[in-house]
């Protein structure tokens, strides 16, 4: 938790360098790396991370709609 405290302290640049840094080690380990390019590092734990918000909203809209025709 130590890491996260001190990320809203820096600067962007320093974020950037952080983030740079991150993907090296992503790069060294070979774990779990799904996509590596100039952009950066997409990560397995990534695109589980996108999945689960693209199916909660997909949940959300189809009880949204479930409760419009339910009326």
């Amino acid at each position: 938790m130590e890491i996260e405290s001190a990320l809203p302290k820096l600067t962007t640049e320093e974020l950037r360098r952080v983030e740079h840094a991150v993907h090296q080690q992503y790069r060294q380990r070979h774990d779990g790396i799904v996509c590596d390019d100039s952009y950066g590092v997409v990560t397995e734990a990534d695109l589980i991370a996108s999945a689960e918000q693209a199916f909660l909203a997909y949940d959300k809209e189809e009880q949204e709609r479930a409760q419009r025709q339910a009326r």
